[in-house]
């Protein structure tokens, strides 16, 4: 049985990352499908949580002008260092230094990766996050799929 958070942020995003940012779906019948998948009410729950957060992120940053390039460097409190190992945490340098993501999404993806409640963050969960992320961003379709690419052509590359 599937019961991890993770797993249904991305089985709904696989499921539903066509019908794009303007899908509503209704919370209860999306509860039902997501416990006929064999989801736990609790992790589902918390999902749709995880999502709100994401949604009231977006809300609050909009408006807000983006910055192009980074002007400092981030440095990561303890509990984030715990959470994201060295891989992850250059990883995230890496894609802010190529300028797929600027220092407000790069914010946005930690507080997301810390909003779940694993205690340690792998690189290729963070790089789901950071899809996620960019899907609910309005003007970082760009950046998108430039990830997006990257995450599915790796992924080739390990089927093969």
């Amino acid at each position: 049985m599937k019961e991890n958070v993770f797993d249904v942020l991305m089985y709904l995003f696989e499921n539903y990352m066509d019908e794009g940012t303007e899908f509503q779906p209704d919370q209860e019948a999306l509860t039902h499908e997501l416990t006929r998948a064999g989801f736990r009410r609790g992790e589902i729950r918390k999902a749709f949580n995880w999502l709100d957060g994401l949604s009231a992120l977006r809300d609050n940053s909009a408006g807000q002008p983006r910055q192009k390039t980074a002007s400092a460097i981030r440095h990561y409190t303890p509990h984030e260092q715990e959470k994201m190992d060295e891989e992850c945490r250059g990883y995230l340098q890496f894609m802010e230094t190529s300028g797929v993501i600027d220092p407000a999404t790069r914010e946005l993806v930690i507080d997301r990766l810390m909003a779940l409640e694993a205690d340690e963050i792998a690189l290729d969960q963070l790089k789901w996050i950071m899809l996620l992320v960019l899907f609910n961003q309005p003007g970082q379709e760009y950046a998108y799929h430039m990830l997006e690419d990257m995450v599915f052509d790796e992924m080739q590359g390990h089927l093969h």
